[in-house]
């Protein structure tokens, strides 16, 4: 049977209309001047104004100026924290991803036929994704002092928030056929997260420890200046003593090193996973 062939359409004719474009839902439109408005309320309540950025400029610009010139030879003189940081972060990582691992295969329906125990374990990660990572270095400082234990146990308790979320999401999704034939072949429940589970949420898997480690550089900072060790502490005493020069420099070289390990992580990705 041939194909009938295309007609063009005749001299004159006009081309057919084209479907107008529905106009946008009530629902929508509600929900965006309902965002609006609450936005708005927010601003009033803690009253928001953006003048106060121009009308305290002037003692601003003392700061600015302190900060255009970067004491560079600074950095290499706190060479240590920078390793400490850096240390805390791969203990950190490694850690975290494995007991994240663990409850991601106790937070899935995939992975753990008891129902107690899964809801037990979503209601515990639910609780421990509660908290920022800034609230844990604070109750880890309170409770083992300040420095690098206290920054690699906050991040160590965020990892595994993170690593079990996103794993455990990974693993709902799995084929179900690997699944079928290992309860086909009467595996147990540890043999057929090994076997049918694991192949597949493998690559996934290593591309969010990789995501976790480049977080905790960052966070890493920020735990520091709460009392967790690493460079962040400095950096916190550098600002207690108005050394602005020294701050600045600091921040140049946390933004070339998140930077690299960025492009480093992105190699890796595309290299492995």
């Amino acid at each position: 049977m041939s194909a009938r062939p295309l007609t063009a359409p005749a001299p004159g004719a006009s081309a057919p209309e084209r479907p107008r474009k529905p106009a946008p839902s009530p629902l929508l439109i509600g929900g965006l001047l309902a965002a609006a408005a609450f936005t708005w309320w927010a601003a009033v309540q803690i009253e928001f104004s953006i003048m106060d950025l121009f009308t305290n400029f002037d003692n601003g610009w003392v700061v600015i100026q302190e900060f255009l010139r970067p004491n560079w030879p600074f950095i290499w003189r706190v060479w240590e924290a920078w390793v400490e940081t850096l240390a805390i972060s791969v203990v950190a990582t490694g850690v975290g991803v494995v007991f994240g691992l663990v409850f991601a295969a106790m937070a899935s329906r995939v992975t753990n036929r008891s129902g107690w125990l899964y809801r037990a374990t979503k209601g515990f990660l639910s609780i421990v994704r509660s908290l920022p990572d800034i609230a844990y270095v604070l109750i880890f400082v309170a409770l083992v002092g300040i420095g690098a234990l206290a920054g690699i146990l906050a991040l160590i308790i965020f990892n595994i928030g993170i690593a079990a979320k996103l794993t455990a999401e990974t693993i709902d999704a799995v084929d179900r056929g690997p699944l079928e034939a290992a309860d086909a072949s009467g595996a147990g429940t540890l043999s057929r997260a090994r076997w049918a589970v694991m192949p597949q949420i493998l690559p996934n898997y290593l591309s969010y420890c990789l995501y976790i480690f480049e977080l905790n550089i960052r966070s890493s900072v920020v735990i520091g200046i709460a009392g967790g060790g690493g460079i962040g502490q400095v950096l916190n005493v550098q600002f207690a003593r108005f050394q602005y020069e020294n701050v600045a420099a600091i921040t140049v070289a946390i933004f070339v090193v998140v930077l690299i390990i960025d492009q480093l992580s992105q190699y890796l990705r595309r290299r492995f996973v």
